[in-house]
């Protein structure tokens, strides 16, 4: 059986990606090193700022309408064990595409973990409804194709912000989308049963969106706080927890946490559900 790519829309959506990547090298630093002009474009390079920062004014509106009340219901009204048994769920269909970025980074140790996570959780742990890989010394932590492409060399290029998926940069935004495309669970069910790949997919974004969400609530809400600008707290904090996690400085707990784009604030660590 010949496998089918998800669609031919997608394989659009990774041309472009790439292009994106290639001209993100239109945003270029000044010449001398050292100046105070290169000192400033290193700490912002953030030439879409007016843009990005309409972006960020709808997705906070949004965050407020629908995202957090749904996930302030969540935490309200399901119990903290059956969240993290939705988590742990969550983290073991994605564990496949870490497993791929350990490899590509030559990380065979953190490699070498993700693959007993893979086989215990995935038997043991009933399809991962329970981590008994973590139990048994083998962490989570995670990995994506935008930290792959960082170990690489490549810069982050200029800062984006996506409409509802958030905080990003041209790296991690291609990052994202070859995550995406290259998933095992949306190949396999685009290839074996298309009808049935939208519903296993939205719900599974679904379900990804609210869980992360709800681990959220807390540090969002003292950046709402705290903060005089909003959108250059999430931009600094997005940077600097990229880099903790290219770094692998990271705690492993968060399952999309510094993973490129998901929802607004998505590059926050956050704890395992109460």
């Amino acid at each position: 059986m010949i496998l089918k790519l998800p669609t031919a829309a997608s394989a659009r959506t990774v041309v472009i990606a790439f292009g994106a990547l290639a001209l993100s090298a239109c945003a270029t630093a000044p010449q001398q090193d050292g100046a105070p002009a290169t000192q400033a474009w290193e700490a912002q390079n953030d030439p879409l700022e007016p843009l990005n920062r309409g972006v960020h004014t709808f997705n906070q509106i949004l965050d407020k309408a629908v995202l957090r009340p749904v996930a302030i219901g969540y935490r309200d009204y399901v119990p903290g064990n059956l969240r993290m048994i939705v988590r742990s769920f969550l983290r073991n269909l994605k564990s496949p595409i870490i497993l791929a970025n350990d490899l590509l980074q030559g990380d065979l140790e953190r490699a070498g973990t993700t693959a007993m996570r893979i086989v215990i959780n995935t038997g043991i742990g009933m399809g991962g409804i329970a981590d008994v890989a973590a139990d048994a010394g083998f962490a989570y932590h995670d990995e994506d194709f935008g930290q792959t492409l960082a170990v690489a060399g490549l810069g982050g290029g200029p800062y984006i912000v996506l409409p509802l998926l958030g905080p990003s940069n041209v790296r991690d935004t291609v990052g994202f989308v070859v995550d995406t495309f290259f998933d095992p669970l949306r190949m396999y069910t685009a290839a074996h049963d298309p009808s049935w790949a939208d519903t296993v997919n939205y719900n599974r974004t679904g379900l990804t969106v609210v869980d992360l969400r709800e681990s959220l609530i807390d540090p969002l809400d003292e950046v709402e706080r705290t903060s005089l600008d909003t959108y250059a707290g999430y931009r600094s904090m997005y940077r600097q927890l990229r880099a903790a996690a290219i770094a692998n400085q990271g705690s492993g707990g968060a399952s999309s946490s510094t993973s490129g784009p998901a929802v607004e604030g998505s590059a926050f660590d956050f704890p395992d559900a109460k």
